[in-house]
């Protein structure tokens, strides 16, 4: 840092260029998060993590910033809303509605428009850059999603909120929808203060989660979670927790629309954010009948991309025999049939098991 530059008002500065990059929020975390080393420790050794590998093969550099990027003395985190500009005051009300329409689509709200690494990645790089100007050359480097980073701890502690009993980062005046990044600086800059926890009694988010994932306050076994099954993980969904799916094919905001603090959930400020259209609300049937090179071209520069033609079939599959389990319906088991002979084994089962399906009774 240049001499003479004082290290708060710089936080400061920087805090002002993030509000201009359309940031809600920019924090600064220590480095030191030994005391985050056994919780992580004990979700890992619990197999809370699932199939996802990664979690655990950094072994504990997730929690040792100057590990992961050697001279690390700073964190810089960011928070950016990502609630749809034009969301209706009654949105909450909205998407829990959508959860009783059985072949109807659900898309978790953060998926259904420009995909969040892109946005953030650009703007903190950009933010990185506005700071050099200021510093001079500087070691940096920024994450969003792309590393093994604790970012909620280190957004905890440079008061972005606290951490929620569902384990995402709750804030005061912004609820629980929105998206983090960091950037990893060797400048030393004052830490932001942290935030007292808001949560008190409530256990609104446990006992609306619909496969019981939350398993006690703070702890989640990710094998049990919506978002982790029809995002994440690669292999069969367990056939006891498929019909808890319901008719959500990507991702699961059920803990979120329950939690009274996201009646202050902020709109986005970008229009990256607003719903693409053809994913919310689309007919169950006809997406099960996209192409792969259709399901490509819908889901260009979108998050959901990401899982591929196979797991979004298997999601979709799995939707239409939930819905099947409803009432019975001719042109959603004609779409399954049609993928019956699918050359992929994971889809060929999940349309199996979806085509079993019948109502109460039936």
């Amino acid at each position: 840092m240049k001499p003479g530059l004082d290290a708060a008002q710089l936080v400061s500065r920087i805090q002002a260029w993030g509000r201009e990059l359309g940031f809600s929020q920019i924090g600064v975390a220590g480095v030191n998060l030994s005391s985050a080393e056994p919780g992580l420790q004990a979700w890992l050794a619990a197999g809370f993590h699932g199939s996802m590998d990664y979690m655990a093969s950094h072994g504990l550099k997730r929690a040792r910033p100057a590990e992961l990027v050697p001279g690390t003395v700073s964190v810089l985190t960011a928070r950016m809303d990502y609630l749809p500009r034009d969301a209706a005051p009654d949105w909450t009300e909205r998407e829990l509605a959508r959860l009783t329409r059985p072949g109807e689509a659900v898309v978790s709200v953060y998926a259904r428009g420009r995909d969040y690494h892109k946005v953030l990645r650009q703007r903190l790089q950009k933010l990185a850059e506005r700071l050099a100007v200021e510093v001079g050359p500087f070691g940096h480097r920024a994450f969003t999603d792309s590393a093994p980073v604790l970012e909620a701890e280190l957004a905890a502690r440079s008061g972005q909120g606290w951490r929620g009993k569902h384990t995402l980062v709750l804030h005061r005046e912004g609820g629980s929808l929105f998206f983090l990044g960091e950037v990893y600086v060797d400048i030393a800059l004052p830490p932001s203060e942290a935030v007292s926890s808001h949560c008190g009694a409530c256990n609104a988010c446990a006992e609306a989660c619909p496969t019981g994932a939350i398993v006690a306050p703070y702890r989640l076994d990710a094998r049990r979670c919506i978002s982790y099954l029809t995002i994440e993980h690669a292999g069969p969904i367990p056939a006891e927790l498929r019909p808890l799916l319901g008719n959500r094919i990507y991702g699961c905001d059920d803990c979120q629309l329950v939690c009274p603090w996201n009646k202050f959930a902020r709109r986005s400020a970008l229009p990256d954010f607003d719903e693409r259209p053809g994913l919310a609300g689309a007919d169950l049937a006809t997406l099960l009948g996209w192409s792969e090179a259709e399901f490509l071209q819908r889901t260009e520069g979108s998050p959901i991309r990401r899982i591929g033609h196979e797991r979004w079939l298997r999601n979709v599959a799995v939707a239409l025999g939930n819905a099947l389990r409803h009432r019975e319906d001719a042109a959603w088991r004609t779409a399954l049939a049609a993928r019956a002979r699918h050359p992929s084994a994971l889809v060929r089962e999940h349309v199996d098991w979806a085509l079993a399906q019948k109502p109460a009774g039936g």
